[in-house]
């Protein structure tokens, strides 16, 4: 079985990280969502946040499953029986620092490899701190995030 993970922080999700996801789940048996828990950083969302609204967005793919996790992504590729790492790229300026965690993980665990996947240009320039900066000041983002991520942004 062909297990692959799909990690981030998704604070909050967009439609750029369903792209990304639904498409990893048409080449992998089971796709693990990693929801990134990393007590260095204030997040918009708790990790229980992200993990429910992620849950309910992806609900129409049965080999999806969403879990947070705070650890070493290598640790859960080997609990989780792993052997990809799938990350999405939104330009140029992604591939510097994507490589180098790739390369890092490949290191640290020779059994896991890291797919690059392509970003849909709809979703090219949308990122979680443009989303969140944009909601902040009362702009529209329901173009950009799944609707549930939109009600609860409209709540905040």
């Amino acid at each position: 079985m062909a297990v692959a993970i799909c990690p981030g922080s998704f604070d909050p999700p967009t439609n750029g990280h369903v792209d990304v996801i639904q498409r990893a789940s048409r080449h992998f048996d089971r796709v693990v969502v990693s929801v990134a828990v990393n007590p260095a950083k204030t997040p918009l969302l708790t990790p229980d946040q992200r993990v429910d609204l992620l849950r309910e967005v992806l609900s129409h793919l049965d080999n999806v499953e969403v879990e947070a996790y705070d650890g070493l992504l290598v640790d859960l590729a080997r609990k989780r029986g792993a052997g990809v790492i799938v990350k999405g790229l939104r330009a140029l300026s992604d591939v510097e620092r994507e490589l180098q965690m790739a390369q890092m993980n490949a290191g640290l665990y020779e059994a896991v490899d890291t797919f690059f996947v392509t970003t849909d240009p709809r979703w090219s320039f949308v990122s979680s701190s443009l989303v969140k900066e944009v909601a902040a000041y009362g702009g529209d983002v329901s173009g950009l995030v799944p609707d549930a991520v939109n009600r609860l942004l409209l709540k905040r």
